[in-house]
């Protein structure tokens, strides 16, 4: 996997962590460094943790599924890309509370990076570099939590509403664009 695809994906990973984050964002009157920090560790924690543990799960049995570990890979993209989306339509108003407390966004980044787990397995067939992998989705979702709650205070709502829609439709492009490979139809 090419560092862009990479990179695309933890871009795509870090939406859903984003559009929380700006939620966070629109309940607050002022924006202090700690809110950016805590919705950027929180999130960026979980989306590197998440991906290592999928990953150790997928190598477990991916020797099983090695034939079809394409299909597998680009079928986990496209659905978490079409929930992704589904979710952004779907006018949920999720996050959008100024509590910051540990139990409120320990729940909020298991949820936000369940994603991240399956992409782990993926990138298990996929034979990836993990420690990388990791380490990049943590980054950008770390930047784009952090950015996303000084967004949401200052831009309201329209910023977070295309943030999901973004990520699912550059999941789902990933997801083809492997399958297409893998085929040798490019």
């Amino acid at each position: 996997m090419k560092f862009i695809e990479l990179l695309l994906i933890a871009v795509g990973l870090a939406m859903d962590a984003f559009a929380v984050s700006v939620g966070k964002g629109l309940s607050l009157k002022r924006v202090l460094p700690r809110h950016a920090m805590s919705a950027g560790l929180w999130f960026g924690g979980f989306q590197a943790l998440m991906p290592i543990i999928g990953y150790f799960l997928g190598c477990s049995f991916a020797h099983v599924v090695e034939r079809v570990d394409h299909w597998i890979a680009f079928g986990l993209l496209a659905i978490i890309g079409i929930n992704m989306i589904r979710e952004t339509l779907s006018d949920d108003d999720e996050g959008h509370d100024s509590d910051f407390g540990f139990r409120k966004m320990f729940v909020m980044a298991v949820a936000t990076s369940i994603d991240a787990l399956t992409i782990g397995i993926s990138m298990a067939f996929l034979r990836v570099d993990i420690w990388v992998a990791a380490t990049v989705i943590g980054v950008v979702t770390f930047a784009f939590s952090a950015v996303g709650v000084s967004l949401g205070c200052r831009f309201g709502a329209k910023v977070g509403s295309r943030a999901g829609i973004l990520g699912g439709a550059v999941l789902i492009c990933l997801g083809i664009k492997i399958l297409v490979e893998h085929l040798g139809l490019i």
